[in-house]
């Protein structure tokens, strides 16, 4: 509480001094509703401008991640068939073998388990002696900010 002070007259004639008294509030301190809800509004469309945005930067960034690991696991998948002379007959070979640390999760299922290995009965060079998987796909439905499917990539 603000006290406000104003200088009086002091109420004996024979002093010449004033003598300062507060002042109580007066009932217009404190918000009107109608400053609560400016401030309201306001708050309101800076959160509407903002969790679009967040939410779209998230998404982004999971895209990037998920190019990462799919880059990363073809290179591994490349590196294993050139080096063994057969491709992988499962991603956790990959693992195994120790071309990948461990499994990377897809970042839009948060598992490990939905990668979608592609295998087909080509082979990459003369060397090699047995087919087996030769890409990977994210096991994720959704739609990627590019209008394709996350499982195409």
């Amino acid at each position: 509480m603000v006290a406000i002070f104003t200088s009086r007259p002091s109420p004996h004639p024979s002093r010449s001094s004033t003598a300062a008294v507060p002042i109580s509030p007066t009932a217009e301190s404190g918000f009107t509703l109608l400053e609560l809800m400016i401030v309201m509004v306001v708050i309101g469309l800076l959160a509407a401008i903002a969790i679009p945005s967040y939410t779209n930067n998230i998404r982004r960034a999971k895209e990037a991640v998920l190019r990462e690991d799919l880059h990363t696991m073809r290179g591994a998948i490349d590196s294993y068939t050139v080096d063994k002379q057969k491709a992988p007959q499962a991603l956790d070979d990959l693992v195994q073998a120790g071309y990948l640390k461990a499994m990377p999760k897809d970042p839009f299922t948060d598992r490990t388990d939905t990668w979608m290995p592609t295998q087909d009965d080509s082979l990459q060079s003369i060397a090699q002696t047995q087919s087996g998987i030769n890409d990977v796909h994210s096991g994720a439905q959704q739609t990627a900010s590019d209008g394709t499917s996350y499982s195409s990539w």
